[in-house]
């Protein structure tokens, strides 16, 4: 039995994801099993909606009719889940609980790794993947919250402003 939770998918009714996710919260708050979950979520994004010419910021949940809990998996909080209105089953073969593997949480961007940088504000940098890979520019701003930076880009002479993921960028060393 492992002892460090993980990820795991359940599959409830279309609609009623949000509501599965409060429910089990509840129980694990009401009979105290923090320690066997740890964390529930309905993973979402923002996206904008054009309705009459009109633009309007909505939450759109990525997977409907998905939760994830990140659990230790035992009878306990198999049961828990399991046993929660609204909850069909796990994903997995013939309804056996399957973890997410590290690369799913990662793609899914379910947790998100703090990104340490050495570069600065003033910087050089060096783009290393994406549409702009092997460009040089120089960090306007960085943004650890949202593991953004912005940074002003030398293309066919004029300097354009753009928006990367940390993971983007090094600096350049400077000799």
């Amino acid at each position: 039995m492992s002892e460090t939770p993980k990820w795991y998918v359940a599959h409830t009714y279309s609609g009623y994801e949000n509501k599965v996710a409060q429910n089990i919260e509840k129980v694990v708050e009401n009979r105290n099993l923090r320690d066997l979950i740890a964390e529930v979520r309905v993973p979402t994004e923002t996206v904008v909606e054009v309705k009459d010419s009109k633009k309007k910021e909505v939450e759109r949940k990525i997977f409907p009719g998905y939760v994830l809990v990140k659990m230790i998996m035992n009878d306990d909080s198999w049961y828990v889940v399991r046993n929660t209105r609204g909850v069909t089953g796990f994903v997995g073969p013939a309804s056996k609980p399957v973890p997410l593997t590290d690369e799913e949480v990662a793609a899914l961007g379910v947790e998100s790794k703090k990104v340490e940088v050495d570069f600065a504000v003033g910087d050089n940098v060096k783009i290393v993947s994406g549409p702009l890979e092997g460009f040089t520019g120089i960090v306007d701003e960085i943004d650890l919250e949202n593991n953004s930076v912005k940074v002003r880009v030398s293309m066919f002479g004029r300097e354009t402003p753009a928006s990367l993921e940390l993971i983007q960028v090094e600096k350049l060393n400077e000799f």
